[in-house]
C-alpha cells in the first residue's frame, strides 16, 4: 500500500507537465455533450427488477446498440432490458427492448413493436451485437441473455424476424448466462462468425443471497463458477455450428464481460480479447485454420501488474498512440486501478496505467461500459467510460460518467467537469455506445443507467477541428468488412490507425464507420485500406469532412 500511495503522490505532480506536452499557442475549446434525449418521446427505462431482493444479475443492465437498420444514412439506437425476477419473464412493456429510429434532426422513433423487436418471448437481456451476418445489405442483430439466446435477422423492409432455432445459435450448455457477443470472421472466408462471453451457470432456485451485517448485498463474483466461452462458425444460408471445442476456444473457463476484436500481431487473422470478471482475462490468438491459442498470461494481459484478477468490465481495443499496433484497455471497480496495455510490436503488451495516469485517475471510480473515442477530433483517442459503482452501499455508489484526454499518446488527462452538465448526471451508468448520429464528423454518446431513460448525448462539435469517416463495403471480405485496416496519412505526416470493429465496451455495439479526427488539417494525403480478403487499397488527397464510402476491389 505504501508503494502505491508513493506512486500516486508522484503522479499528482503531472499534469502541468503533460499539458506542456501541448503545441504552443492558445487551446481550442474542448467541446461538450447535450441529451437531446428529452427532445423525442421515449419510453423506454432500463428495468433491471430491483424492488431490495438482490438477484445477481441485477447489476448488469442496458446494452446499446448503434447501426443504421434501415440503410437511410442516419445511425438508429438499440436497448435490450431486463426482466421480471426470479420468473425471467418480460412481463410487461416495461420490460421490453426499444429501437429508436433516427428520424435526422436528432429526434427518435420508437418503432420497437412495428419493428418485431420488443422480446416479449426473452428473458434477462444483456448485450447486443449488431451486423450483416448473412451479407445482404442490411444489419441483424444478436442478443445475449440469461436462457436462450436470440438472433434477429433484418429483413430489410423495416422489420426483423426471430431466427434462431433455424440458426443454430440456440446451442448452449443450460442455465448459462451470456453477457456479450461479437461479430468478427476468424476465417476470413467473407462470412461473419460470432464469439459469445459467458459468465457463469444460473438459476433461480440456485442464486446466493448475501448479506453484510443485516444489509443484503450484490454477493461477489467469486461465489460463482466460471464457463468456457463459445464460438460459432457461420456456414452461410443462415446457418453456424457451434465450433467451441475444435476451435480451442473450450479449453479455458471464465467470467466473460467485454469482447475486443483486433489483429494484435498484425499477420492477417483476427484475435479476440475478453475481460474477464474476477478471473484472468484472455487473449485468443487466431492461428488460422480455425485454432485460437489462448496466450493472456504469455502476453502479459491475463493479470494487472501486480499479478491479480480484478473486476474486468468493458474492454476496447484500438492504437491510442498511433504507432500501428492494436491496444487493450478495460476498466473496472473503485479501488481497482483501470488498465491499459500497451502493445509491443505484437509480441507482448505492457501495462502503462501508471505512466499514461490512468492509475491515479481511475481508482475513485467504478467503470462499465468505454471506448476509446477522438471526442475533439485532434487526432488522438480519447477514453470515455460510463461509470457507477455495482451496489448501492454508500454515496459515491452512484457517479457520474468520465472523459480522460488523450494528450498526444503519451498520457491522459481528466477533462469530465469540461463535457457539461448532462454529461455529469450522477447514476448508475452501464451500456455505452458511440457514433456520429447526426453526421456532422464529431462523435456522439449513447449510455444507459439503471432503472432511468437513456441520455443521447450530442457532441458540440465546436472546436473547428476536421475530420474524416471511412464507411467499408466488403465483396470478397465479409460485406461489412469487419478487421479492416485503415490508416490516414495527413499532409504534415501524421500516421492515424483505426480498423473495423462494433464490438466496444460493455453490452454494447457501435457505429461501425471508422472515424478519424485530423485536426486542423483539411485532407488525408492519403488513405490505405488493408481489407481482410488480402486487397490493399490506397486514396490519395482525400478532402475532410466527408464520409467517405469505399467498396472492395474485386
Amino acid at each position: 500500500m505504501t508503494a502505491r500511495l508513493a506512486i500516486l503522490a508522484a503522479l499528482a505532480v503531472l499534469p502541468a507537465a503533460v499539458l506542456a506536452l501541448r503545441p504552443a499557442g492558445a487551446r481550442p475549446p474542448r467541446p461538450h455533450f447535450t441529451d437531446v434525449a428529452p427532445r423525442s418521446q421515449i419510453a423506454y427505462i432500463s428495468n433491471n427488477d430491483f424492488t431490495g431482493r438482490k438477484y445477481f444479475q441485477q447489476p448488469m443492465c442496458g446494452g446499446v446498440a448503434i447501426l443504421d437498420y434501415d440503410n437511410d444514412g442516419w445511425m438508429d439506437i438499440f436497448f435490450t432490458n431486463g426482466a421480471k425476477l426470479p420468473e425471467l419473464k418480460k412481463t410487461d412493456a416495461s420490460f421490453y427492448n426499444c429501437l429508436l429510429r433516427n428520424r435526422g434532426d436528432l429526434t427518435f422513433e420508437d418503432v420497437t413493436r412495428k419493428a418485431g423487436v420488443a422480446g416479449e418471448h426473452l428473458d434477462f437481456s444483456y448485450g447486443v451485437a449488431a451486423g450483416d451476418y448473412d451479407n445482404d445489405g442490411f444489419t441483424d442483430l444478436f442478443i445475449a441473455n440469461t436462457g436462450r439466446n436470440t438472433l434477429y435477422r433484418n429483413k430489410g423492409d423495416g422489420t426483423f424476424e426471430d431466427v434462431t432455432d433455424a440458426s443454430g445459435l440456440a446451442s448452449k450448455p443450460a442455465d448459462t448466462l451470456s453477457v456479450q457477443a461479437a461479430w468478427f470472421d476468424y476465417d476470413n472466408d467473407g462470412l461473419l462468425d460470432l464469439v459469445l462471453s459467458n459468465y457463469t451457470l444460473w438459476r433461480a432456485d440456485k442464486d446466493r443471497r448475501c448479506t453484510r451485517g443485516e444489509l443484503e448485498i450484490y454477493c461477489s463474483p467469486r461465489l460463482y463458477d466460471p464457463v468456457p466461452h463459445r464460438l460459432y462458425h457461420n456456414l452461410g444460408k443462415g446457418g453456424f455450428e457451434d465450433v467451441t471445442g475444435k476451435s480451442g476456444f473450450g479449453k479455458a473457463a471464465g467470467k466473460g464481460m467485454g469482447i475486443g476484436i483486433a489483429d494484435f500481431n498484425d499477420d492477417g487473422w483476427t484475435d479476440v480479447f475478453v475481460a474477464n470478471d474476477t478471473e484472468p482475462n484472455f487473449l485468443y490468438l487466431n492461428q488460422g485454420g480455425g485454432t485460437f491459442k489462448e496466450v493472456g498470461l504469455l502476453y502479459g494481459v491475463a493479470y494487472n501488474d501486480s499479478g491479480e484478477t480484478v473486476s474486468s468490465m468493458g474492454c476496447d481495443v484500438k492504437d491510442y498512440d498511433n504507432d500501428g499496433w492494436v491496444d487493450v484497455f478495460y476498466n473496472n471497480l473503485m479501488g481497482q486501478v483501470w488498465a491499459l496495455f500497451r502493445n509491443q510490436r505484437g509480441k507482448s503488451f505492457r501495462y502503462v496505467s501508471p505512466v499514461a495516469r490512468i492509475l491515479q485517475l481511475s481508482e475513485p471510480r467504478s467503470g462499465w461500459s468505454n471506448g476509446f473515442i477522438d471526442y475533439n477530433n485532434d487526432g488522438w483517442k480519447d477514453l470515455y467510460s460510463s461509470n457507477g459503482d455495482v451496489d448501492n452501499l454508500s454515496p459515491e455508489s452512484p457517479q457520474h460518467d468520465t472523459m480522460f484526454e488523450n494528450v498526444d499518446g503519451k498520457q491522459f488527462i481528466d477533462v469530465s467537469r469540461e463535457m457539461g452538465k448532462d454529461f455529469l448526471r450522477v447514476g448508475y451508468q452501464r451500456g455505452s455506445a458511440f457514433a456520429d448520429l447526426n453526421n456532422d464528423g464529431f462523435l456522439d454518446v449513447v449510455v444507459t443507467s439503471l432503472n432511468r431513460k437513456p441520455r443521447i448525448l450530442v457532441n458540440s462539435a465546436d472546436n473547428g477541428n476536421q475530420w474524416l469517416m471511412v464507411q467499408t463495403t466488403g465483396k470478397k471480405s465479409n460485406r461489412d468488412a469487419i478487421g479492416a485496416k485503415i490508416k490516414v496519412t495527413t499532409p504534415s505526416g501524421r500516421a492515424l490507425y483505426n480498423h473495423v470493429t462494433v464490438s466496444v465496451g460493455f453490452m454494447s455495439s457501435s457505429d461501425r464507420r471508422v472515424h478519424f479526427g485530423l485536426g486542423a488539417e483539411k485532407s488525408a494525403a492519403s488513405v490505405e485500406v488493408r481489407w481482410p480478403g488480402g486487397a490493399v487499397q490506397t486514396l490519395s488527397n482525400v478532402p475532410a469532412g466527408q464520409v467517405l464510402k469505399l467498396a472492395e476491389p474485386e
